[in-house]
């Protein structure tokens, strides 16, 4: 893994004015408005911390109970990889990149066709993770069609868990899920302890919006707090139909909502680890009635109240509106991978979406891990000692000299960056190449890669274990 975020300025799109009076926005929203949570356990919860609660579920918070929340709740969460090691801290200006999950639909990278992803898809797509460098965490990345999808989750968790050794994002369909992974993960990592311990899995929890709260979404939120593991409590709020169309009143409304979630799990146990949203802020496009996900008028905003906040994010890059791997998709790809890169999104996923977030691509993917490479380095400090300098060897050599046989090249000419998939020959070199376009060259490579993908071996007891799992849930479902 390369260095994900080298020391260096921080874009900041919102002074801390500006987060300040979004913070107060949304404790008077919590105050004033309040919010609705459709778990009654949670509502208890409230209730005996001093919460208004109308009726069965209307809670509103005061504001010195999220004051409490926010003193207490982990300032940073680090999640391992699946052998305990190559920790990725969630803290200060770095951006690990990873894939998204659960995408309807694939563009098939041998043949371009557009079709709906099957078990073996996601299994090719965690093997090409595994092989790319500049991939540092594994999610989903498909929704397989050839299975029972009440319980698809179960298998993708069995592939992220055999087929790589990258930390998990994962994502369960109802809390009944959760718990079956959890147990997947600590048949892996050697009981509820060692997942705690060293946690390589965080779980999505996408809420339904910000002032409403599905049952399923704080149910899983009170369920992972209670077991001391990383839950990534992302609340929705879409612009001009579920917030505000404005950014501002967007961010504040939703926010809101991100903070029921810290006060909550804080309520459940005190320290458990919450990672808050990176990303949010959106509005749909008007036109059209779609969710873009490349949108410019949202970027770098909710990065920078998380870090206003020092809370651990889950942000958004890599993704794609248009429908398939072209000009546009490597345009928004990049751009919005530099943003969350500068903005020190922490914990970013998306990565090879394309239809904003319907469909994924391998090839896509491959290319982004390219991007974000090139990012990366152009983002990298420069050393500037005495061995970079080289002014001995300017003197030695003089006005007239050529470099190119030096020690001094052959020492140092590695350190240059030589891109994998970018083209850079000569016209007749690429020509005599093969004449590839980009999206040809990243297909050409997802099958190298995918040859000589060799999964990491996996303890047999533990393999039966995660499979006894799946097995049981295939039963219980009826299949």
């Amino acid at each position: 893994m390369t260095d994900p975020r080298p020391n260096g300025p921080r874009f900041a799109r919102l002074s801390d004015d500006a987060c300040a009076r979004i913070h107060e926005a949304s404790l008077q929203i919590l105050e004033r408005t309040g919010a609705r949570l459709e778990s009654p356990a949670a509502v208890e919860l409230l209730r005996d911390a001093g919460a208004r609660v109308d009726g069965a579920d209307h809670v509103r918070i005061p504001r010195d109970l999220v004051a409490w929340a926010l003193s207490v709740v982990p300032r940073e969460v680090t999640l391992y990889d699946q052998r305990g090691g190559r920790p990725l801290r969630l803290a200060g200006n770095v951006a690990y990149f990873g894939p998204g999950s659960d995408c309807l639909n694939i563009i098939d990278h041998r043949t371009g066709e557009r079709r709906k992803p099957v078990l073996r898809d996601v299994e090719e797509g965690i093997a090409l993770c595994d092989s790319l460098a500049n991939i540092d965490f594994v999610m989903s990345m498909f929704l397989p069609s050839d299975v029972d999808n009440r319980i698809a989750d179960r298998h993708q968790a069995e592939v992220m868990l055999t087929r790589t050794t990258k930390p998990i994002v994962l994502v369960t369909y109802e809390t009944s899920g959760l718990v079956d992974v959890l147990e997947m993960a600590e048949a892996a990592t050697g009981g509820a302890d060692a997942l705690r311990e060293k946690p390589f899995l965080a779980c999505y929890i996408n809420v339904t919006r910000g002032l409403l709260q599905n049952a399923e979404s704080l149910d899983k939120l009170l369920l992972l707090a209670g077991r001391g593991l990383p839950s990534l409590w992302i609340p929705v709020t879409s612009g001009a139909t579920t917030g505000p169309v404005t950014t501002a009143g967007n961010l504040a409304l939703n926010n809101a909502g991100v903070l029921v979630g810290i006060v909550l799990s804080q309520l459940r146990r005190e320290g458990a680890p919450v990672i808050v949203p990176g990303f949010g802020g959106d509005a749909l496009d008007l036109r059209t009635i779609v969710d873009p996900y490349s949108a410019p008028d949202h970027r770098g905003t909710v990065p920078a109240l998380a870090h206003w906040y020092g809370l651990p994010m889950f942000s958004l890059a890599g993704a794609t509106d248009t429908k398939v791997p072209d000009q546009q998709a490597a345009a928004e790809a990049a751009l919005t991978i530099l943003v969350d890169a500068l903005s020190g999104g922490h914990l970013v996923h998306d990565s090879g979406y394309l239809e904003s977030g319907l469909t994924g691509s391998l090839a896509q993917l491959t290319i982004c891990d390219e991007i974000i490479a090139w990012v990366r380095r152009a983002l990298a400090p420069v050393p500037v000692d005495d061995e970079a300098l080289a002014l001995d060897l300017v003197d030695r050599l003089g006005v007239d000299g050529s470099f190119i046989d030096s020690e001094h090249t052959l020492d140092h000419y590695r350190e240059r960056w030589y891109p994998a998939l970018f083209e850079r020959y000569s016209y007749e070199g690429w020509r005599s190449r093969g004449g590839k376009t980009l999206l040809e060259r990243a297909a050409a490579r997802v099958d190298e890669l995918l040859a000589a993908h060799r999964p990491p071996t996996v303890d047999p007891v533990a393999a039966r274990a995660i499979r006894a799992v799946v097995e049981r849930a295939e039963a219980t479902s009826g299949l």
